[in-house]
This record gives C-alpha cells, sequence and structure tokens, in this order.
C-alpha cells in the first residue's frame, strides 16, 4: 500500500526536526522557562562600544569648540581686521604731535605736612585766650552800659559849685589824678562837663574845680593858664595838651593819658599817640 506524498513530507520535516526537552512541572502548574544570558564575548563587545563612542564624541566637541578661529567668514569682519590702531598696540610705538604754542606745565611734588604736638597746644592757647578776651570784653561792655545809666542820672554838684566849695582844698597833683580816676567809664558827650557825660575839656575842668582851680571849658583856653613843663618833669595830674588844640587831658605817668577821648567812647587811660604834644602843670 503506497504512503501518501503530503505525509512522506510530515514525517521527514519531523526527523530533522531534534527533540525539544519538554519544560519541568510542578505540581502547581508548568514554570516559566528562565532568559537566556548572551554570551561573555557579547558582553566585552557592548562595553568596548560605549567607550569608543564616548572618545569619539569627546574628541568630536573639542575640535569643534575652537572652530570658530578657523572660520573665514568670521575673520573677515572688521573687529578682526588688521588696523593702524592695532598695529600700534602691538609695536607699542606712539607719535603725539602738539602744537607750537603749547607751553608745558611744570610738575612738582605735592608736599604734605602734619600739625605737630606743639602747634596744636598753641592753637588750644590761642583760642582759650580769644574766648576770654571775648568774655572780658562783654563784661567791659556790661559795665560800660551799668556806669552809663548811673552816670545819665547825675544831679549832684556842678563844676561851678565844686570851685565855691572844693572837697579838696589841698591841692595835690597825685590826688588830682586820684579824682580822675573815679570817672573812668564815663560816656564822652560833647560839650558834658560832669558824670552824665564829658567832653575833654569838661573832664579837665570838673576834676580840677574840686580842687578850687576854676578852669574854662576849652581846650585853647587850658592851655593858656598855668606853667609849660617838659615831658620828663611831668608828673600825673599834670595837663597833657596836643599841638594843634584838638584835644587835652590829665597826664597818667609813663607817656599814658587819662581822657574823654570820642563820641562812642568813654573816659579811659591810653598810650598818648601823638608826640606833637606838651605838658603843663596847674595849681603850683
Amino acid at each position: 500500500m503506497s504512503t501518501p506524498l503530503h505525509a512522506t513530507r510530515r514525517s521527514t520535516r519531523a526527523a530533522e526536526t531534534p527533540s525539544r526537552r519538554p519544560a519541568r512541572t510542578s505540581g502547581a502548574g508548568v514554570r516559566a522557562a528562565a532568559p537566556s544570558r548572551p554570551p561573555r564575548s557579547a558582553r566585552g563587545r557592548g562595553a568596548l562600544n560605549i567607550v569608543v563612542m564616548t572618545l569619539a564624541m569627546g574628541l568630536f566637541a573639542t575640535i569643534a569648540i575652537p572652530s570658530y578661529a578657523f572660520d573665514p567668514i568670521a575673520n573677515a569682519q572688521p573687529e578682526f581686521a588688521s588696523s593702524d590702531v592695532s598695529a600700534l598696540k602691538l609695536s607699542g610705538a606712539q607719535t603725539v604731535q602738539v602744537p607750537a604754542g603749547v607751553v608745558a606745565a611744570d610738575a612738582s611734588r605735592d608736599v604734605f605736612t602734619a600739625t605737630t604736638l606743639e602747634e596744636l597746644a598753641a592753637a588750644k592757647a590761642a583760642k582759650v585766650a580769644k574766648e576770654a578776651a571775648a568774655q572780658a570784653a562783654a563784661e567791659a561792655k556790661a559795665l560800660r552800659a551799668q556806669l552809663e545809666a548811673s552816670y545819665s542820672s547825675y544831679s549832684g554838684p556842678t563844676a561851678s559849685d565844686y570851685t565855691s566849695n572844693p572837697p579838696y582844698p589841698n591841692f595835690s597833683l597825685d590826688q588830682v589824678y586820684q579824682v580822675g580816676q573815679q570817672y573812668l567809664g564815663v560816656p564822652y558827650v560833647y560839650g558834658g562837663a560832669d558824670p552824665s557825660g564829658f567832653d575833654c575839656s569838661g573832664l579837665v575842668m570838673f576834676v580840677y574845680a574840686q580842687f578850687g582851680i576854676s578852669l574854662p571849658h576849652s581846650v585853647t583856653s587850658q592851655s593858656q593858664l598855668g606853667t609849660v613843663i617838659s615831658q620828663a618833669d611831668a608828673q600825673p595830674g599834670d595837663l597833657v595838651i596836643f599841638g594843634d588844640l584838638s584835644h587835652d587831658g590829665i597826664y597818667a605817668g609813663n607817656g599814658n593819658i587819662l581822657h574823654a577821648p570820642y563820641e562812642g567812647a568813654s573816659v579811659r587811660v591810653q598810650p598818648i599817640w601823638d608826640s606833637n604834644v606838651f605838658f603843663v602843670r596847674l595849681g603850683i
């Protein structure tokens, strides 16, 4: 009995196909087959491929970063082109043209100084002295105001009253000067002849009246009385007459004069400021 052709082919294919081992089973059922590992040679080749690719990428990046430097388009830009300024920068050579009319200024080194301790001490002392002088001036001004207030209310004897009844009948040059000092600070008043205010000849007249000596209220008239003496013989209490007959006062000794100076001032003692003076002695 002949076999059919398709059956023959199936049998042949079955013979050529190797037999498979049946999967292990357990009571719980069939267990899935474990995945097969690739051989070691395949794993080594994969790692080598990764290293090679990493090196290739690094080499490519290193070459690509400065590639702009070799770019002919970028090098053709104006900022990279050669110029006179860039050539000067490279060579260090400079040329400056200055007009003929320009004058060079002299340069000198600054000099610095420091204040010494002595200078600081002197400045401090000067400041203290200035403050003390200002305080003294303020106190003197206040005193003058007080004296002016008291003198302006004067209602005592006049020069004529004193001449008729002198409080100092015994004449003494030294005492004349002492009496004159009582009126320091009295304000200058033109035509004044009592402690409410004096002019120069009014002061002399009022002081001498207290010794019983009557004097006119005039520099010129007073200069014509008494005896002219030298400055070497002059004593405090004598008269000081200015040569132009514009002013007089009572000699205070040591080249000083006690007088009523001018409007806005008051009776005071100060050095004689003019050499053209002469001295007159009265009462002797």
